[in-house]
């Protein structure tokens, strides 16, 4: 893939550390000019000093229809118009029976996750789509949108929901020339995993043998199908939400 993005202009939310900047990295080393983008500077300019010289950083609050607007004008105003936007930035909330579930806890979940996302593709093909040159979008899913799970009534809805807007947005966009993809991880190594398995609900080496490949993922991994996506290589593929997952959603055992 080296090279493969050159000369494209992306935007990564939710970047400052985990997935978000493992696929800001895969990005500058295929030759993209990045842009990462979270709620905390202190993290962000840490990222930074682990990318080229000529990314950036913005601060930004996808949960808010300005703080996506700022984010968007900050990002082209410091490298141009954007060619890519990947949307990663999510949280997730305590894992309790869903009867004991906060509504508080259950609305900022959907807030940032599909709300942010929603805002930063509208957004986005606002700016893009008028130039009518190709462009792409690749949205953060999970295996926990795919299939249930106890007690993710905010997370796995919120990833369920992101998969079908997906759908939707490739179905008006990419006759236009911007295609739209989901990646959907499964368990991976990585910070949001690492506080669910503090938890002692969640067994890790459980999760471990659940998985066909008896792992859990790198999130190099995921930067990988991302930046595939991204680029001219999946020219054909839109609309496609793409497990990455071990074989998470492929086992039908027990």
């Amino acid at each position: 893939m080296t090279g493969r993005l050159d000369g494209r202009k992306a935007l990564i939310t939710g970047a400052a550390g985990g997935i978000g900047l493992a696929i800001a990295r895969r990005f500058a080393a295929n030759g993209a000019q990045v842009a990462i983008a979270d709620l905390q500077q202190q993290r962000l300019s840490a990222a930074l000093t682990e990318l080229p010289d000529k990314s950036v950083a913005v601060v930004a609050d996808i949960s808010s229809e300005d703080g996506v607007e700022r984010m968007l004008a900050d990002a082209e105003e410091r490298l141009g118009p954007l060619d890519i936007l990947v949307n990663n930035a999510g949280i997730a909330e305590p894992i309790v029976r869903t009867v004991d579930q906060k509504l508080s806890d259950w609305e900022r979940v959907i807030d940032v996750n599909l709300r942010g996302t929603f805002l930063a593709c509208r957004g986005f093909a606002a700016r893009a789509l008028p130039r009518r040159s190709p462009g792409a979008i690749v949205n953060i899913g999970s295996v926990a949108g795919l299939g249930g799970i106890p007690s993710s009534n905010g997370y796995g809805v919120s990833k369920a929901a992101i998969a079908h807007l997906t759908r939707n947005l490739a179905c008006e966009w990419s006759a236009k020339g911007l295609r739209v993809n989901c990646v959907a991880p499964g368990y991976i190594d990585a910070p949001m995993s690492a506080e669910m398995f503090a938890d002692s609900r969640v067994d890790r080496s459980r999760i471990e043998q659940r998985v066909p490949l008896r792992r859990l993922g790198a999130a190099d991994e995921i930067a990988a199908a991302v930046a595939f996506l991204a680029s001219d290589d999946a020219s054909y593929i839109t609309g496609v939400v793409l497990p990455v997952d071990g074989g998470w959603c492929a086992y039908g055992g027990p």
